[in-house]
């Protein structure tokens, strides 16, 4: 990788203060990842990250006090935590928006510093605003959001680990290696003829890691999308029967794998007009049943025009784009960002016994 040969090797984080947080607590009853826990998992991913020889963590500054525990966990190392080595702490010098462009500038900036690996504490909105930044920065996806299809929920010192052992590249990775993962994007278009998407009369692109669903929704507001009556369209990158949205409605009905080279189109009704219905975990807490008219595979470079109407284009749970009745946006499945397997990592890494002391024989079980 390209920290392999640099003489300081270092990692991005970007730890979302606001992930976790949306209405969906309050109209589905969903859980509130709490500040304080991101920042007692960026300390415990730091211990990972110097175990394997990283020199520096470069970590966007993050408010709400996701930085204040960060900096508690530090100045409270006692015991055999005061003997371990951690990297480098340098928060980027940027002023903060409170919005996704605090995040856009920061994967800028990682990328010109020639970090890595970028370190993502968030949901799957932000991994999708990242993912469409980093190019071919290695990401590791750690779940600390509401909708949650695309990161990983899992213990952030294991994740700390892998990552080092890709940066550092005590375990040399690359795409097809079978430790990096390259996943699927699906890439939105809309041709904005009045004005409705943008404002301005001009072309949108943007992009999702999950899902992209049309919904009868006229306004963004808050965003989240909960609702199944409002949704017509929806296309899915891959479909996971445990998660929770619009993933778990299409592997109800035909499970698609990340590694498929497929996505799929469903057509959505109201359960009482649909042929099919399904009932799933729409969002945290709220099950729903949800029709489908229409399903069908959709394969790389396939564009899909969703149909015309006034409403509103989700992304991965979010909706982002005002439609008007005449505008027109088009779905493609894509290549998407190279992500750390931390199960694949962690394997090799015991095979071939990496993390092992110098001194140690090797095990006489095979």
């Amino acid at each position: 990788m390209g920290g392999a040969g640099l003489s300081t090797v270092a990692v991005g984080v970007i730890a979302n203060p606001a992930s976790g947080r949306d209405v969906r607590r309050l109209v589905t009853g969903a859980s509130v990842f709490d500040n304080a826990e991101k920042g007692a998992m960026v300390h415990r991913l730091m211990a990972g990250l110097g175990a394997t020889g990283v020199d520096r963590v470069v970590m966007m500054p993050a408010g709400s006090g996701v930085s204040e525990s960060l900096r508690r966990h530090l100045r409270g190392r006692t015991g055999p935590l005061a003997t371990q080595r951690l990297p480098e702490l340098e928060y980027l010098d940027m002023k903060l928006s409170e919005d996704a462009s605090d995040s856009v500038e920061a994967v800028r900036v990682m990328a010109g510093r020639g970090v890595a690996a970028i370190v993502v504490l968030g949901g799957d909105g932000t991994h999708r605003v990242v993912a469409k930044h980093c190019d071919d920065i290695p990401l590791c996806a750690l779940s600390t959001g509401t909708n949650n299809a695309f990161p990983e929920l899992r213990e952030a010192t294991v994740a700390g680990v892998a990552t080092g052992l890709v940066a550092t590249g005590r375990l040399p990775a690359s795409d097809g290696s079978g430790l990096l993962r390259r996943e699927k994007c699906l890439e939105v278009t809309v041709h904005d003829h009045h004005g409705g998407a943008s404002g301005r009369g001009e072309i949108v692109r943007e992009s999702a890691l999950v899902d992209v669903a049309l919904t009868a929704d006229r306004w963004i507001g808050s965003r989240a999308l909960w609702r199944a009556a409002d949704l017509t369209e929806a296309l899915i990158a891959f479909t996971t029967p445990s998660a929770v949205g619009l993933s778990a409605v299409a592997a109800a009905l035909h499970p698609v794998p990340r590694t498929a080279r497929h996505a799929l189109h469903l057509v959505l009704a109201p359960p009482g007009e649909a042929p099919t219905a399904v009932t799933v975990p729409l969002a945290p807490g709220l099950i729903a049943e949800v029709g489908v008219v229409e399903i069908r595979q959709v394969h790389p470079g396939q564009r899909v025009a969703l149909g015309r109407q006034a409403g509103c284009v989700a992304l991965d749970g979010e909706r982002e784009i005002e439609l008007g009745p005449d505008d027109a946006a088009t779905v493609e499945l894509a290549k998407g960002p190279l992500v750390i397997d931390v199960d694949a990592i962690m394997t090799a890494a015991a095979s071939q016994g990496v993390m092992n002391g110098s001194a140690r024989s090797r095990s006489s079980i095979d």
